[in-house]
């Protein structure tokens, strides 16, 4: 309860500080997209992996209907530890608040690093929406079932203290990510994640992605949907898997990646990485109807 406190308190504070109307990011009208809906997950602010910088652009040039917001969007597991707290990350809750204040329906799906915002499912929050899960309706009549992924990691569920420790390694491997990001930088190098290279390199980190994936799109079928919506691996990824069409949006501190679809139901990968990756980087036609949100039912 006292991780609850604290966010009341630091949300609360930020809200009656924050300015009305904050000033647009937007300078070049000609990268604004509009979408019927925005998937993004694993933002971890709070962190200085956060790639707050290209989160809050993207967000400034990026508009749509609906948002989900789909887990470890705050990481309370750091914060807890160490206060870490950027003006860009600030720019990035002002451009969600924003999205609210012009419309924009906002559903924020906790994870495991916000686990304490579980605390205020079925409330309405700053005009942000926070439910444990849902079932989106695309344009074309598609249902998918939109979580955050967690209850499926085996060592999130039944060993939390190794799930931290592991949490930790990944912290240390992020920092060194951001050391290779900035020396690229230097070079004029494309934007590339070591974190995510080691990651896809290890082979019981492919593994576990994949029976991940599997296991996720396996609990989709069960549930009678026709695809699945998730976060928390930090792989963005749109494959069919039995039938099941599972979507991963991906993460804010290596793929810079968002899903988002469009006004045909049809679902895409965009990367947001730097200026050159600022392009649709995987695309899936994903039949699906009317926008209807439903808070879906957890199994017991």
């Amino acid at each position: 309860m006292a991780e609850v406190a604290w966010f009341e308190n630091a949300l609360g504070g930020f809200l009656t500080s924050r300015p009305a109307a904050p000033p647009a990011l937007v300078t070049d009208t000609s990268r604004f997209s509009r979408h019927r809906t925005i998937f993004i997950s694993d933002t971890h602010l709070g962190t200085r992996g956060c790639k707050a910088e290209a989160l809050a652009d993207f967000l400034a040039h990026n508009d749509c209907a609906t948002l989900f917001l789909v887990g470890d969007i705050v990481d309370g597991w750091r914060l807890k530890r160490r206060w870490y707290w950027t003006d860009a990350q600030t720019q990035v809750v002002n451009e969600i608040l924003r999205k609210v204040d012009s419309g924009t329906r906002v559903i924020f799906v906790p994870g495991n690093h916000d686990e304490f915002a579980r605390e205020y499912a079925g409330r309405l929050f700053a005009g942000v929406e926070v439910i444990q899960e849902a079932i989106h309706e695309t344009a074309d009549g598609k249902r998918l079932w939109v979580l955050h992924g967690d209850r499926f990691d085996g060592v999130i569920s039944f060993a939390k203290w190794l799930a931290h420790a592991g949490d930790w390694a990944y912290g240390w491997a992020l920092r060194g990510n951001e050391l290779v990001f900035r020396v690229r930088k230097r070079l004029g190098l494309p934007y590339w994640s070591l974190s995510a290279f080691l990651k896809h390199k290890v082979k019981n980190a492919v593994e576990y992605i994949c029976r991940f994936e599997e296991v996720v799109a396996e609990q989709a079928r069960l549930r009678g949907v026709d695809g699945v919506v998730c976060g928390h691996i930090h792989h963005a990824e749109i494959r069919e898997i039995g039938g099941i069409i599972y979507h991963n949006d991906g993460d804010w501190v290596e793929s810079c990646s968002a899903l988002v679809e469009d006004a045909h139901g049809n679902m895409e990968i965009l990367r947001w990485a730097d200026p050159s990756q600022r392009r649709t980087a995987r695309a899936h036609p994903v039949p699906a109807a009317r926008g209807a949100i439903q808070a879906a039912t957890v199994p017991a």
